[in-house]
């Protein structure tokens, strides 16, 4: 028997047509809280760095975050995020719940850790929305570095296509977003899908963190997202070396004004073969 799949839930509806009513059974996305606590009883083992789910303990904790999700892949999710947020240093365990799938529990610098606290619930459309300027933006993620030639038009109109080929929880549901990892040539490295874009690219860069240390920065390579682009898509980019990025949706003005300030090419609406560059054009063939 196949194990139900954690991206997709199915559910009962009534479906209305020209021929009447019917009832049937509808796939959509999965979206469920996932909660990031944070131990700071030093003086107990009560987890492991692993993905085989140790129970936390009874150690005193404190809640870190919570960030509405799409099950699964969710300790590449939280290195990705405790990455964006300049966390990691100061994380030396990571490991999910045993009993509660939907708690993620941190060891390390509690101090540093619960400095960084949010006081409200993440949605999955927010993302990191507001958590800091261009500006500080600027002190933490150097201009990328593109050491590839110019990407053709063709290559560029053709990589939400591609994308799409690794989204088979969006093909049933219509409901989930992805991002994916290119090389210039357009060959796929890697992608995710979740209810929320922020997400999908953080499940991206904490699977290739998971690769090794020298994973990042992730220089001439193009993250493709199936949303609109935000300022947190840019700004996940960018701390991880990425400099191009390809989004099917609009930029926001704080994107584009990222975008350029930090030297990224952002390319929006790729649709039906065309497409607009918000900055970095020199990296897109003219011709």
């Amino acid at each position: 028997m196949t194990p139900p799949d954690p991206l997709l839930a199915r559910l009962p509806i009534r479906r209305y047509s020209p021929g009447g009513w019917s009832d049937l059974e509808d796939v959509v996305a999965v979206e469920e809280p996932l909660e990031l606590r944070v131990q700071v009883d030093h003086g107990a083992d009560h987890g492991t760095d692993s993905d085989s789910g140790v129970a936390a303990g009874e150690g005193e904790s404190e809640a870190l975050s919570v960030t509405m999700r799409t099950p699964g892949h969710d300790l590449h999710l939280v290195r990705g995020w405790l990455h964006a947020e300049g966390l990691s240093a100061s994380v030396s365990a990571v490991w999910q719940d045993a009993e509660w799938p939907n708690v993620v529990w941190l060891r390390g610098d509690t101090q540093v850790l619960l400095a960084a606290r949010r006081s409200n619930t993440t949605s999955s459309a927010c993302g990191i929305c507001g958590s800091g300027s261009v500006e500080r933006l600027m002190l933490r993620a150097p201009e990328p570095v593109w050491t590839a030639p110019p990407l053709s038009p063709a290559l560029i109109a053709g990589l939400p296509d591609l994308l799409r080929q690794a989204q088979p929880a969006f093909q049933a549901s219509g409901g989930l977003h992805a991002a994916g990892l290119f090389s210039p040539e357009g060959q796929m490295i890697a992608a995710f899908e979740d209810v929320g874009r922020h997400n999908a690219v953080d499940k991206l860069i904490g699977s290739l963190l998971e690769r090794g240390t020298d994973a990042l920065p992730l220089s001439d390579r193009v993250l493709v997202t199936s949303s609109r682009a935000g300022f947190e898509i840019v700004q996940k980019a960018l701390l991880a070396g990425v400099a191009v990025v390809v989004t099917v949706g609009a930029p926001s003005s704080l994107a584009v004004d990222t975008a350029v300030s930090l030297g990224v090419t952002l390319v929006g609406f790729v649709r039906q073969g065309r497409f607009n560059v918000y900055g970095g054009a020199q990296r897109i063939l003219a011709t």
